[in-house]
């Protein structure tokens, strides 16, 4: 049975002052995607327990506890609700294995970024020259990257390897830019945030969930590098609103709220309302730009595409109900 946690995505009502910031999230925001979960989510979520205990990731107690507050196979439900039970374990387990990454990579490169290298260095060896993994982490990606071979055409599972480089090289930029933080105005963050956002590697999986393969005429759209821009922004800056809270009270640097915060000098609401402008502005240009395309597009190019407002909707719904972001809901924002 999916869970869809009503109590927490159920919408504010309508003229309704937000008490809190999550309600100010919820009343701006502009979400045309409803609401939808995969049925297989119970199953999976139990598959990805054993994926992890099988590489040795959850050993550590702050790992375990991580994914409980995060809920790898929440999210994805909540973005690939119509996915196979065999893909949609494949995304969760990745999902899984960025959220530990990405918490290793933050705390090795915390104010001296070269710690990072060894790390990155292994991981783009397996991706892209198939080396063998020297530690847990590596033996998880290596997996993976098995895993997506044997589920998706060679074609989708060189644009995955090429799109999760890309995310690993992002890391060590965020590393960088979190020695320096008033360095890192708007622009420059929403570069980074687009390499460490981790949601490209997953549009290959995407295209593996269609009937058939997409057409290269439709893959070299000229609209389509511009439509899996506009949903990887959108899909990332979403949870950027509901952490800020947690990413002000840890240092964090590269997260559009506060980015909006440093640049406008305003308070933490103020800059979550101007960041918000931004992505519903996202929104609405990724809706536009799929509606003119459409006609043009295969059964399998239309559900591509919806694959990637997938993302969109269920970064959303998810950063309402995850744990990790509870302390959005507890911050007072009215008079």
């Amino acid at each position: 049975m999916c869970t869809t946690h009503q109590d927490t995505v159920d919408a504010p009502d309508a003229g309704s002052a937000p008490g809190s910031l999550q309600e100010l999230i919820e009343a701006e925001l502009y979400m045309p995607f409803p609401f939808l979960c995969n049925p297989h989510q119970s199953e999976v979520a139990d598959g990805l327990d054993q994926w992890l205990h099988a590489y040795g990731l959850t050993v550590d107690p702050r790992v375990a506890a991580m994914i409980s507050y995060t809920r790898p196979a929440e999210l994805a439900s909540y973005n690939s609700p119509t996915m196979s039970p065999d893909l949609l374990q494949l995304v969760a387990n990745q999902i899984a294995y960025q959220f530990v990454y990405d918490d290793r990579a933050e705390d090795i490169g915390r104010g001296r970024p070269s710690r990072l290298v060894p790390m990155l260095c292994e991981s783009v060896g397996i991706l892209r020259d198939g080396q063998p993994p020297s530690t847990p982490l590596g033996a998880a990606l290596t997996d993976l990257h098995r895993q997506v071979k044997e589920r998706c055409t060679p074609a989708q599972a060189a644009r995955w390897a090429a799109n999760s480089r890309e995310y690993v090289h992002g890391l060590l930029y965020e590393a960088v830019a979190q020695t320096e933080p008033h360095r890192v105005g708007i622009g420059l963050c929403g570069s980074i945030r687009s390499l460490t956002a981790g949601v490209e590697p997953f549009y290959p999986l995407c295209e593996a969930a269609q009937e058939h393969e997409l057409a290269p005429e439709e893959l070299g759209h000229p609209a389509m590098p511009r439509l899996q821009r506009l949903s990887a922004d959108a899909a990332v800056w979403i949870p950027d609103l509901f952490s800020a809270v947690k990413e002000q009270r840890a240092g964090g640097v590269i997260n559009l709220a506060l980015a909006h915060r440093r640049a406008y000098r305003c308070s933490l609401p103020e800059a979550v309302s101007l960041a918000i402008r931004r992505i519903n502005r996202t929104i609405r240009e990724f809706e536009r730009l799929f509606k003119e395309i459409e006609p043009e597009l295969s059964p399998a190019g239309i559900g591509y595409v919806e694959g990637m407002a997938g993302w969109i909707r269920g970064c959303y719904h998810w950063s309402r109900s995850v744990p990790r972001y509870a302390d959005t809901a507890a911050l007072h924002v009215g008079p």
